[in-house]
């Protein structure tokens, strides 16, 4: 007879699931997003030939596009819309975005200063030899500074020059235009540099290191193709 003071054997309890099945899954999840995410790469390549067709045209000017003549609104239209019509500047300002910059009102501040500052120099200053091509490899600069092979202090110089330059087709204006056309530039140069600090830097945020390295060679290999322009025209 079976004894009942004796304890019956335990219960086997059901197995529970496995945690390390999840956790397998997210970390896969984390390494290959779902989603065609280089669908917006695709298109960002696909600009790069029109953007390297514009390269000869990074030196024109407003009034020259337009056929303004010297006078007060043609000196703030062409501070509006020099930076917007050269590639070099427009793509050097932009991409000012992928660095990553800590603090970026303060960068805002700082680049927008140096450039205009750089510009109201260059009216009365002459102006570096081989100041377009350098120009041009400010773009190869700002690839380097997203890869972290140059520190971004070097970016501080690099506007400078594109500031210089922009000072070079009104020399010959009046001083009044001159003011009218770095007010134009600190309006559009302003625009295109919160744009960078703002949407550019959130759309790098959201790259994986690989696609942002992508990008950064697409940037260097635009830079080196307009200065490649400069010395062979």
């Amino acid at each position: 007879m079976t004894s009942l003071s004796r304890d019956p054997a335990p219960l086997r309890q059901p197995a529970r699931p496995s945690q390390q099945a999840p956790r397998r899954q997210q970390r896969v999840q984390r390494e290959c997003p779902a989603g065609p995410r280089p669908l917006h790469l695709i298109a960002l390549v696909g600009l790069v030939p029109l953007v390297l067709m514009a390269a000869p045209a990074s030196a024109h000017h407003l009034m020259d596009t337009v056929g303004l003549q010297e006078g007060a609104l043609a000196g703030f239209l062409s501070g509006l819309g020099h930076p917007l019509l050269g590639p070099d500047h427009l793509l050097f300002l932009l991409s000012l975005g992928l660095v990553g910059l800590q603090q970026p009102l303060r960068w805002v501040i700082a680049l927008l200063a140096i450039g205009l500052g750089s510009t109201a120099l260059g009216l009365i200053l002459p102006v570096l030899p081989g100041s377009e091509l350098l120009v041009a490899l400010s773009l190869v600069a700002t690839g380097l500074v997203v890869l972290g092979r140059w520190p971004r202090w070097i970016l501080l110089p690099a506007i400078a020059l594109h500031g210089s330059v922009l000072s070079q087709p009104v020399l010959a204006w009046s001083i009044g235009t001159q003011s009218l056309y770095l007010l134009g530039l600190l309006i559009s140069q302003g625009a295109l540099l919160i744009i960078a600090v703002t949407v550019v830097r959130s759309w790098a945020q959201s790259l994986q290191t690989a696609n942002l390295r992508l990008v950064a060679g697409l940037l260097i290999g635009i830079g080196a193709t307009f200065a490649w322009t400069q010395l062979v025209p």
